[in-house]
C-alpha cells in the first residue's frame, strides 16, 4: 500500500547576490515524497544557483531565506530516511525522529548536515567526473558503499546499467565513450549513492532525443518508486513536462511564473521563434574523408569500430552536421577531421590555400600547416578560472595584438554570440565561476571565433542552452559564415537547430553514414525504424 505524500523540501523565500548582482530573488517551492520541480529559463537565469544552493556548496549560501529538508533522524546512528512519522531507521532498526533541518543554519562540518549532504545526488552541466582508465562497470562500483558482498555489488551494478541503458557499454574504458555516455555513466554513480534528494542540471542537455526520453522516463520511476524527490533544470520543454509535476520560469534571478508545467512552458515558448534559414553559396570541398576508419583494440573487448569506412565531402563555407545516437561515431569523426585522432584506414584531408593537406601525416608540413585553421569547441570545454573573460578571450589563447585593439575585438566576438550590448563591460573583467555554464558556454565558443580559423568543430554546440540561446548561436554561426567565410561541421542531437541552420547532414549509426542530405530531406526519407533509431523527429 502506497503511502501518503509528505513533505520533504521546502525552499523558502531565498535570495542570492554575487558581487552586488542579484542571481535569485525571492524563490519559494514545496515538494512532497514522489515529486519533481523543474527550472526552466535563459542561460544565466538562476537555475544553477538554485541547484548548488540545494546542494549545499558554500559559496552559494543563501543571503536570505532558507532551506528546509525534512527528514527522520535516527537517535541511535544517526542516519537519516524519508519522513514518515513512526517509521524504525531502516538501518539499525532503532526509534527514528521526524525533523525540519534548516541547512544553511548548521555549522559546516555538523553531523547532520554531512549525513544529508551525503543522501543529495547531483548531476551538474556538461560534467563528466569519471576515473578515465576504469571501465564503465569499474567506475559505478566505485561509487558503491563499501561493506556490500560481491554479489549485491554485481546486482546492483547490473541494475544501474540498465537504468541508464549501457548494459552494452560494461566494459569500455570511460575516456573511450561518447559525451551522452559519460553523461549517464555519472547518472548510474550518483543514483549509487542512494539518494533522497536529486538535483540534476541539464541532465539529459547531451543525450540524442529518444535517449533522453528512455532516461526522462526512468527518472519519473526513480522519484515515484522511491519516494524522493526531484529539482532539475532543463532547457527543454519537454522535459519539464514529463519529468515535473511543478514548474518555475526564472529570468535573471526572478521568478516569472510559478505553474503546473503545460502552462509553464507555453508562455516560455511564446518568445522563441527559430526562423533562422541556411544559404547555399558554397564553394569548393575543403574537408575531403575517404572510406576512413578508427578502430581501437581492446584485450576485453577486441576490436572496437568507433568508424568504419566513411565517406564524405565538405565544401567551403557549408554548414554541414553530423547526426545520430550518443555512441554512433559522430565525436570520434569530428577528431579524425581537426587531426586529433588519426585514421586506422582510410584518409581525412583538408584543404589548405591550394594545396591538400593529410590529417594523418605528423609534423609542420604534414597536419601542421592544417590544424592552426581548425577551431574545436569540445563537449568538455573549459575557460581559465582564475583569468577574466577578456584574458580567456585574448591572452590566455595567445593572442598577439595590441591590448586596446583586442579588447576591441572580445567585444565584437562576445556581440557575435549573443551577449547584450549594455552587459558587455560586466562580462569583460567577470571570471568564469561567476557566470553561468550557459554564459560560459558562448565565452568558449567566442574563444574560438576569436582566432579566425577557417574550419570550426562544435561538439554539441546547444546542448545546455535555453531555444532562445540557440536562435542567437544559430545566428552567429551563419553571420560567421556569411562575413569571414568559414565553415562548420556541427556534431549535435538537436535536429531543430541542425535543420534551420545547417546546409546539409550526414546521419551516422553504428561507426557508419546512413544517409547525408538536406537536413529536412534526411527526417523526411527516415522509416519509423530508422527514426527510433536515431531518435530524431
Amino acid at each position: 500500500m502506497a503511502r501518503e505524500a509528505v513533505d520533504l523540501l521546502i525552499i523558502d523565500n531565498v535570495s542570492k547576490q554575487f558581487s552586488g548582482r542579484t542571481v535569485l530573488k525571492d524563490v519559494s517551492a514545496k515538494l512532497t515524497t514522489g515529486s519533481s520541480l523543474g527550472l526552466i529559463g535563459k542561460s544565466a537565469a538562476g537555475k544553477s544557483v538554485l541547484i548548488n544552493m540545494l546542494r549545499g556548496n558554500v559559496e552559494y549560501k543563501p543571503d536570505k531565506g532558507k532551506v528546509i529538508y525534512r527528514v527522520n533522524h535516527c537517535t541511535k546512528c544517526g542516519s537519516i530516511d524519508l519522513p514518515y512519522e513512526g517509521v524504525p531507521c531502516s538501518k539499525c532498526g532503532s526509534n527514528a525522529v521526524t525533523k525540519d533541518v534548516d541547512y544553511w543554519s548548521l555549522p559546516e562540518r555538523d553531523q547532520l548536515r554531512e549525513e544529508i549532504r551525503g543522501r543529495i545526488a547531483i548531476m551538474m552541466q556538461r560534467t563528466f567526473a569519471l576515473f578515465g582508465d576504469k571501465t564503465v562497470m569499474e567506475n559505478i562500483a566505485e561509487a558503491l558503499p563499501q561493506g556490500m558482498s560481491e554479489k549485491d555489488r554485481t546486482n546492483k551494478i547490473v541494475e544501474l546499467l540498465e537504468f541508464v541503458s549501457l548494459t552494452h557499454r560494461t566494459t569500455h574504458i570511460a575516456r573511450d565513450l561518447s559525451g551522452g555516455e559519460k553523461q549517464r555513466t555519472v547518472l548510474a554513480r550518483q543514483l549509487a549513492k542512494d539518494p533522497l534528494f536529486f538535483l540534476a542540471d541539464e541532465p539529459t542537455g547531451t543525450l540524442d532525443p529518444r535517449t533522453a526520453e528512455s532516461v526522462h522516463r526512468s527518472l519519473v520511476e526513480l522519484v515515484e518508486n522511491k519516494g524522493i524527490c526531484m529539482v532539475f533544470a532543463s532547457h527543454w520543454p519537454e522535459a519539464i513536462e514529463k519529468m515535473g509535476d511543478d514548474a518555475i520560469w526564472l529570468d535573471a534571478g526572478n521568478v516569472v511564473m510559478h505553474d503546473v508545467p503545460e502552462k509553464v512552458t507555453a508562455k516560455f515558448m511564446e518568445e522563441y521563434k527559430f526562423d533562422v534559414t541556411a544559404a547555399s553559396d558554397t564553394g569548393e570541398p575543403i574537408i575531403i574523408v575517404k572510406d576512413a576508419k578508427k578502430y581501437f583494440f581492446s584485450v576485453i573487448r577486441g576490436v572496437v569500430k568507433a568508424v568504419d569506412g566513411i565517406s564524405l565531402e565538405i565544401k567551403e563555407r557549408e554548414v554541414f552536421a553530423l547526426v545520430g545516437t550518443s555512441g554512433a561515431g559522430k565525436t570520434t569523426t569530428s577528431r579524425m577531421i581537426a587531426g586529433m585522432t588519426p585514421c586506422t584506414g582510410g584518409s581525412v584531408k583538408i584543404k589548405v590555400g591550394d594545396d591538400i593537406v593529410d590529417m594523418s601525416e605528423a609534423g609542420p608540413e604534414g597536419k601542421g600547416r592544417a590544424t592552426p585553421y581548425i577551431g574545436f569547441l569540445h563537449q568538455e570545454y573549459s575557460l581559465y578560472p582564475f583569468d577574466t573573460i577578456l584574458q580567456n578571450l585574448t591572452t590566455c589563447i595567445g593572442m598577439r595584438m595590441p591590448a586596446e585593439l583586442a579588447k576591441v575585438k572580445a567585444i565584437q566576438t562576445l556581440l557575435s554570440v549573443g551577449f547584450p550590448e549594455d552587459s558587455i563591460e560586466n562580462i569583460l573583467y567577470a571570471y568564469p565561476d561567476t557566470l553561468s555554464v550557459g554564459e560560459c558556454q558562448r565565452i568558449a565558443f567566442a574563444q574560438v571565433l576569436i582566432q579566425e580559423p577557417r574550419i570550426v568543430i562544435l561538439d554539441e554546440p546547444t546542448g545546455t542552452m535555453d531555444p532562445i540561446t540557440k536562435v542567437t548561436v544559430a545566428k552567429s554561426v551563419l553571420k560567421a559564415r556569411d562575413e569571414f567565410g568559414e565553415t562548420f561541421v556541427i556534431v549535435s542531437h538537436d535536429m531543430d537547430f541542425i535543420q534551420n541552420c545547417c546546409d546539409r547532414a550526414a546521419l551516422m549509426r553504428n561507426g557508419k553514414i546512413v544517409m547525408t542530405g538536406k537536413p529536412a530531406d534526411i527526417v523526411k526519407e527516415l522509416t519509423k525504424e530508422e527514426l527510433a533509431e536515431s531518435g530524431i523527429k
